[in-house]
């Protein structure tokens, strides 16, 4: 299922695809100008639809064809009528298609006048076309100046391709980005507009059709959110049994750490799993098996023969929520190693694996980037740096599929790579990952392979972090997704 549903799903692309494809369209007789055109036309509906009582609006231009687009859309705003503020700087040699957007511009009687943040941070409606795809370095200390003043407006903003200051290849921020409240991105959807701090400056993202679309290679990134999922649960069959639908163990609960492996076996179970297992200290049987009856319990004080046939009894297996990093939990990491079962790491698993690397095709990691950058052996902020290379890093050195958690998570098998801009800060607390890897666990003890399991349980977990913060983000408890783990695999 995996290759041929992922196929049908909105492609996403690299800067450099981008550029090969506009490249493409002039060699068949498209001008970049009339690319240009065509972005401009996408903005000036947007505004009209969107903001036709605006009294002014202030329109800031770079100097590349992202302040060609910039222009142009201020010329089709004043032929329609629209009073228009035009800043930008001068101190850089326009390309050929923003000279002629300054030309056109000029013509309908329009000024270009300097940055002025006075006038930007009293503005009304504010479209970006400062800086697009091809910004390099930090910003200057002028830019640096506009993008905060924007901010600190009270302006509805409109950026043109990307928010200036946004990386759009890795969606990390120059020192600082525009915080935008509509994106419209040109030809295609950068990849990085769903991923790390681009999920907070892109507001709501929209792709503009310039002409691109025969253009464009295939692409191995895909988005993936819940409206992609249409009939994916099929019913049960009703002469189904529990052992149909799976056997898991879940394998944590260090002394001490008892909640951790009790929120991804309760997961494991709302997910459809048709038996969990708890394996974990006997000290928390009552913790784990009071609240939550329907899940198995085995105390495990050492690794012995009764633990291997408990690994041996599940058709899948979860290891590291509150695993700890003592010989205890590293016992049960080499005991789940040579079970050689499809497995979910997760958590403290993770962080032994850091200490004692193996590589495995049959498991699903699931690291947040603290973690990552453990597994790599480098910092948190390298990996945000870049997600996409830090995933793909992730599988050559210990194989399966990886999900990269954080704003935007991260799925990958080697060969494709799904974005899935799904949840909340709300799921920023504690347990909000064990859950996940409970999920994960289910699906794929339903028979869903590695890769299908993981993106589906990320979107799953992430509608569930939706629902469960209607009263607020803040606050919210990892448990809270219960119910809706059990809702959203019976709905979508």
């Amino acid at each position: 299922m995996s290759e041929k549903y992922l196929s049908s799903l909105l492609s996403l692309y690299s800067v450099k695809q981008v550029r090969q494809a506009e490249a493409s369209a002039v060699r068949d007789d498209t001008s970049l100008y009339d690319l240009v055109k065509r972005a401009a036309l996408a903005a000036f509906k947007q505004i009209q639809s969107l903001k036709p009582d605006a009294q002014t609006i202030l329109i800031l231009a770079g100097h590349g064809n992202n302040g060609a687009d910039a222009y142009a859309t201020a010329s089709m705003l004043i032929k329609a009528g629209r009073t228009v503020i035009l800043q930008a700087s001068t101190a850089h040699t326009p390309s050929e298609e923003l000279l002629l957007a300054i030309t056109r511009f000029e013509s309908l009687g329009g000024k270009t006048t300097p940055f002025c943040t006075d006038k930007i941070v009293k503005a009304e409606v504010v479209v970006d076309g400062l800086l697009g795809t091809g910004a390099k370095g930090e910003l200057s200390e002028e830019l640096v100046a506009v993008i905060d003043a924007v901010n600190r407006s009270d302006a509805w903003v409109l950026s043109l391709d990307v928010p200036s200051g946004i990386e759009p290849d890795t969606g990390i921020s120059k020192q600082v980005a525009i915080d935008a409240n509509m994106t419209l991105t040109f030809g295609a959807i950068k990849q990085g507009l769903l991923t790390s701090q681009a999920r907070h400056f892109c507001g709501q993202l929209l792709l503009a059709d310039i002409g691109l679309g025969p253009y464009l290679i295939p692409s191995k990134v895909k988005r993936l959110i819940s409206e992609d999922l249409p009939n994916i649960f099929l019913p049960r069959r009703r002469d189904s049994h529990k052992g149909d639908s799976g056997k898991v163990s879940v394998i944590g609960g260090d002394i001490g750490m008892s909640g951790a492996v009790r929120l991804a076996s309760e997961s494991c179970l709302r997910a459809g799993a048709g038996l969990v297992t708890v394996i974990s200290r006997p000290e928390h049987h009552t913790v784990v098996c009071t609240t939550r009856p329907e899940l198995m319990f085995w105390g495990c004080e050492l690794v012995d023969m009764e633990v291997y046939l408990k690994l041996g009894w599940a058709d899948v297996l979860v290891i590291g929520p509150g695993l700890g990093t003592t010989d205890w939990g590293y016992n049960l990491l080499k005991a789940v190693d040579l079970a050689e079962k499809p497995s979910v790491i997760d958590a403290d698993a993770l962080n032994l694996l850091c200490h004692f690397p193996l590589s495995n095709k049959n498991w699903v990691l699931t690291p947040h980037p603290g973690e990552a950058g453990r597994l790599l052996g480098v910092s948190t902020a390298e990996v945000e740096k870049d997600r996409f290379k830090a995933v793909r890093c992730l599988h050559e050195k210990y194989g399966g599929v990886i999900v990269l958690k954080g704003a935007g998570t991260l799925i990958y098998d080697g060969n494709d790579c799904v974005v899935a801009p799904v949840g909340n800060p709300g799921l920023a607390s504690g347990g909000c990952g064990d859950v996940l890897s409970g999920i994960i666990g289910a699906l794929m003890a339903q028979g869903y392979s590695n890769m299908e399991a993981a993106y589906l349980a990320v979107v799953i977990h992430g509608d569930a972090a939706d629902l469960a913060a209607k009263n607020g983000e803040r606050g919210m408890l990892a448990s809270d997704l219960m119910p809706y783990i059990h809702q959203l695999v019976n709905e979508i």
